[in-house]
């Protein structure tokens, strides 16, 4: 089943988003490589794809897991959160309608 992993970031976030995106990355192309990743991306703070220092105000995530117990535990050991970026992070389940 489908997964949405929504989190909010923590004010000021930029340098640690960036710390922690090479580990994020690394585990976002791996469910990307068994097939298992939908979507996943930040949500820019300004109306531009490339915020520069204005940062990000959180990311969503939308991948398949075993269980909504699998997706939370996926979501808990983000090397985001791990980092102190995330102030919060909701996992729901997610179906899928269009396209």
């Amino acid at each position: 089943m489908l997964y949405m992993i929504c989190a909010t970031d923590v004010a000021d976030s930029l340098d640690k988003r960036l710390a922690a995106r090479p580990a994020h990355l690394e585990r976002l192309n791996a469910l990307k490589d068994e097939g298992r990743l939908v979507i996943a991306g930040p949500f820019p703070a300004i109306d531009s794809p490339d915020p520069g220092p204005a940062g990000f105000t959180g990311s969503l995530v939308v991948a398949e897991f075993d269980s909504l117990e699998h997706a939370q535990a996926w979501a808990d050991v983000d090397p985001y959160v791990e980092a102190g970026v995330y102030e919060s992070v909701i996992v729901k389940p997610y179906k899928k309608v269009l396209p």
